[in-house]
């Protein structure tokens, strides 16, 4: 079989592969559906540090071409959503409260982690049963996909962020992960929302998912804005976007009493500081968290609800679409150039 992915990095192009194996409780996919992430783009620049033949993505619909002989909830035919994140159920760091690190740091992302991501003409997923998803009858597979990273994580921000109703919430960043933040921070009952932002269309999406207040760096420091419209500062950000500095900006924007929720990925080179003021000098009681989206068919169950009953529509976060195999190559390219007028684009296999 093909895929795409990279031979090293900052060398990216088609790879023939063995089909993959299926193991007793697992399951080889068809992909039908596939979306470029900045992850991956992210991976093919070195910033997970040094990979070699790897088939790249993570995001994916697909079509069931085999099961294990273990395998009880899935039949080849079967359309069915895949997580981004699909933990080994069986090792003991699930049994926690985060299911993203089960043998390590994020070791629960086995797509360009550990093993070959979507982007393949058959891929590998383990433990089936407990991290596929029936794609629903009522929604379309383009929408679903954009559950299984964007929305989940963005979610996940919301849920570090302790959201609650009548917050003034701050989320920094409003690609397709900061922009389900936005919708997920409204359906926790926020009060204003200030997203800080720059591209035309994402502001547009942002309003239309909640967004009060759209501010940006262009306009002048950003920490001086929210503390302008907010006095004393926001009860939650979160961080979706930007660069090392922008932790600082985060805390500093964050009333006392409030929390700090990061799903950026950072770089392995950036170093994040701050004055000890930003923190109170350790007295603010301002919570910092970061974390990668649980993982698992019971997580992506739920955001698939929120769709099938008209909660949020992910489709808006789709600004461009491909058709056929061969096009996830043009699709990656563009995920990596980020023209303007970019958000996510998709890819029907």
């Amino acid at each position: 079989m093909k895929g795409y992915g990279m031979f090293s990095i900052n060398n990216a192009g088609w790879i023939e592969k063995d089909r993959p194996v299926c193991g007793p409780l697992d399951a080889i996919i068809e992909p039908i559906v596939v979306a470029p992430c900045s992850s991956d783009t992210h991976v093919l620049h070195g910033g997970s540090g040094e990979k070699n033949n790897l088939i790249l993505g993570h995001e994916a619909v697909g079509k069931v071409t085999e099961t294990g002989n273990l395998v009880k909830n899935f039949k080849s035919g079967d359309i069915v959503v895949v997580p981004c994140c699909t933990p080994d159920w069986l090792s003991l760091n699930t049994q926690g409260e985060y299911n993203a690190h089960d043998e390590g740091l994020m070791a629960s992302f086995k797509f360009l982690g550990s093993k070959d991501g979507t982007f393949a003409e058959y891929f590998h997923v383990n433990q089936a049963d407990a991290n596929l998803v029936l794609l629903p009858e009522k929604v379309a597979p383009e929408a679903a996909i954009m559950t299984v990273d964007m929305m989940s994580t963005g979610f996940h921000g919301v849920e570090n962020a302790n959201v609650g109703f009548g917050d003034t919430v701050v989320v920094i960043g409003i690609g397709p992960v900061g922009l389900m933040a936005v919708a997920g921070t409204k359906l926790k009952g926020a009060g204003r929302i200030i997203a800080v932002g720059t591209r035309p269309n994402c502001v547009a999406i942002a309003k239309e998912y909640g967004a009060t207040d759209i501010i940006s760096y262009k306009d002048g420091d950003i920490v001086n804005q929210v503390l302008e419209l907010t006095k004393e500062g926001a009860d939650s950000v979160i961080i979706a976007g930007g660069n090392a500095e922008t932790f600082r900006q985060a805390v500093d924007m964050t009333k006392p009493g409030g929390y700090i929720s990061n799903v950026n990925f950072f770089d392995i080179t950036d170093t994040l500081s701050m004055p000890a003021y930003s923190w109170g000098l350790g007295m603010a009681n301002k919570t910092i968290r970061g974390g990668f989206c649980p993982g698992g068919a019971l997580r992506i169950h739920k955001m698939l609800e929120m769709l099938e009953h008209d909660r949020v529509d992910t489709t808006k976060l789709i600004t461009h679409t491909f058709r056929g195999f061969d096009k996830i190559e043009d699709a990656f390219k563009l995920m990596d150039e980020k023209p303007g007028d970019l958000i996510k684009p998709v890819v029907f296999i």
